[in-house]
């Protein structure tokens, strides 16, 4: 199974998106021990580790312990990528994947995230391939009012100098219970991104058609499943194989929204690991929806709160919709 571990919830950056505030009721660093960790993931033969935040490089230490005691089948990291030049180089090539959040180019990511920061990720990239990382390196967009979806996701795909492999993004949309207190003209916008999909699947697939396959992530699991004809869970696989634990031992089924009560589904001092598989799935509307079987649902958070309501919901489901529709056509 997978297992976000949450290092720490404090980060270096104050992004748009959550403005670095962490959740009052929930320790900044991990109040449980190593031991604790490993006799909970003991009941797991093939655990993969994903170090999350926050900014989980803020502890690095803790990083490093994790990385001697936990005899892992793949450690990947979930960075802003500021502090990337201060892991070590052996527990750096360590690392299956990295996945850096970036938006897009300078203006766009610096629009988002603050001045420098497109810079910075640029040297630490430059120095973590110096150092020998021939991992997996992820470009993770947050996608929002100011993002181009076809001219960002191109940018971050085809620079020399930031020498991604994949690129993948996901919406900045239903964490918060108002549509338009982080977007002007949402419905608007959609309308603009899925001419920017429509741009982007037909880039993919002239490419494509000449031998080579760009590693757009949220494309190659849809067209994977259309060509060999099988069906998806949550690709996210959340509540399934998926799991976060929290700084105070809590498990949820996603990192992102842990002060929901929903996504609680257990606590690493009371559970084994393997009494969580399949804990949630989604069991709404969406087992009717005639992409059901290539979607597999979009976002098990979403699903249970639907904070922007219905109409918010099948709103944001519409671009998964006009996806899926253009490579079935």
């Amino acid at each position: 199974m997978n297992w976000f571990i949450i290092t720490s919830n404090d980060c270096n950056l104050q992004c748009a998106y959550c403005l670095n505030e962490p959740h009052p009721d929930l320790p900044i660093t991990p109040n449980w021990d190593i031991e604790e960790l490993k006799k909970f993931l003991s009941n797991d033969k093939n655990p993969d580790i994903a170090l999350y935040g926050g900014e989980p490089l803020l502890e690095i230490e803790l990083i490093e312990s994790i990385m001697d005691e936990i005899n892992a089948n793949h450690f990947t990291l979930q960075t802003n990528g500021i502090l990337l030049h201060k892991v070590k180089t052996d527990y750096l090539n360590r690392m299956s994947s990295i996945l850096i959040s970036i938006d897009g180019n300078k203006d766009v990511t610096e629009t988002n995230r603050g001045k420098g920061v497109f810079d910075k990720i640029k040297q630490n990239i430059y120095n973590i391939r110096g150092r020998g990382f021939t991992g997996d390196l992820i470009a993770r967009m947050a996608v929002s009012e100011v993002s181009d979806i076809y001219q960002d996701v191109l940018f971050l795909l085809n620079n020399e100098e930031l020498t991604f492999d994949h690129v993948h993004w996901q919406l900045d949309c239903q964490w918060d219970y108002d549509m338009t207190e982080r977007w002007n003209d949402f419905p608007k916008w959609v309308e603009g991104y899925n001419k920017g999909i429509t741009k982007l699947v037909a880039y993919w697939l002239d490419k494509m058609r000449g031998g080579e396959v760009k590693g757009i992530v949220p494309f190659l699991g849809i067209f994977r499943n259309i060509i060999n004809d099988t069906k998806t869970d949550l690709p996210c696989e959340a509540g399934l194989r998926s799991f976060a634990i929290r700084t105070d031992g809590i498990v949820t089924f996603c990192p992102l929204p842990p002060e929901f009560e929903k996504t609680i589904v257990g606590d690493i001092r009371k559970n084994k690991s393997e009494e969580l598989r399949n804990s949630v799935k989604i069991e709404n509307s969406c087992l009717e929806c005639e992409v059901f079987d290539l979607c597999g649902g979009r976002c098990l958070f979403a699903n249970l709160y639907k904070l922007w309501g219905e109409e918010g919901f099948n709103l944001v489901c519409t671009t998964v919709k006009h996806l899926i529709s253009e490579f079935l056509s």
